[in-house]
């Protein structure tokens, strides 16, 4: 079971701020009962009607895309680029679970379901996320060891991550360095980089938690739905008893 406001949220074109001001006002029914408390549950055998009108639950659905250059994590963007929903062909409200920037490539998973995306996104679950920087030049050991231990950004110090140099190409004096970290705060690989003198010049997201772009078939902008044993998986790494 859900709770009845995330039921409104994923399957209507309603926020879910929206749904809770429609709660509060008494707008909403479940099996043909007003509801007017936040937080009360329903579940797909339910009736729940907005204003009168019936919202069609839908099933859960998961996705997992190779974000490409230029492309806003989000359903929609107010200066009209490419936004990742572009990319999937489902018909269903779906979301990323978190974000990559603009300018950052790789893996990202897409789903309309609010528990397990919330799940993976909350930081007590430690879920890996590995990276390949391209950095401004020469990163030396000592600093992979600042990196690893955590690095001050913004008043932050990031946790432990795990860091190694790939190569170092002195032609255009850069280094690639492969990052997993556990968290994920606004832009912090790039800020990790910029707070030891290493701007970033490309970045891809290359791992996370079990997935691994060098083992999918996944060029840019291409995605697959998940199996089953996949998302069980995914559950299983926030415990199972997150699942409604």
């Amino acid at each position: 079971m859900e709770r009845i406001q995330k039921i409104i949220a994923q399957s209507s074109d309603y926020s879910r701020r929206a749904a809770e001001k429609l709660i509060t006002e008494g707008k909403v029914s479940l099996n043909g009962k007003i509801v007017t408390e936040l937080g009360t549950k329903a579940d797909v055998n339910d009736e729940i009607l907005v204003e009168g009108n019936v919202i069609t639950q839908h099933d859960h659905v998961y996705y997992l895309l190779n974000k490409p250059i230029r492309v806003i994590c989000s359903r929609n963007d107010e200066k009209d680029r490419a936004v990742i929903t572009d990319l999937i062909n489902e018909r269903q409200k779906v979301y990323p679970v978190g974000r990559l920037d603009y300018y950052t490539t790789g893996l990202i998973l897409v789903t309309n379901d609010g528990t397990l995306a919330n799940g993976l996104m909350h930081p007590r679950y430690n879920i890996p996320k590995t990276y390949r920087a391209k950095v401004e030049g020469r990163v030396t050991d000592y600093t992979l060891k600042d990196l690893a231990r955590g690095v001050e950004i913004e008043g932050y110090k990031t946790k432990p991550a795990k860091v190694r140099r790939l190569r170092y190409t002195e032609k255009t004096d850069s280094t690639v360095v492969e990052i997993t970290i556990t968290e994920g705060k606004n832009n912090q690989i790039r800020k990790m980089f910029e707070a030891v003198g290493h701007p970033v010049e490309t970045l891809k997201r290359t791992k996370y938690a079990f997935f691994d772009l060098e083992t999918e078939d996944l060029t840019a902008g291409a995605s697959r739905e998940l199996k089953i044993k996949e998302v069980q998986k995914l559950y299983s790494l926030i415990g199972d008893n997150n699942r409604d």
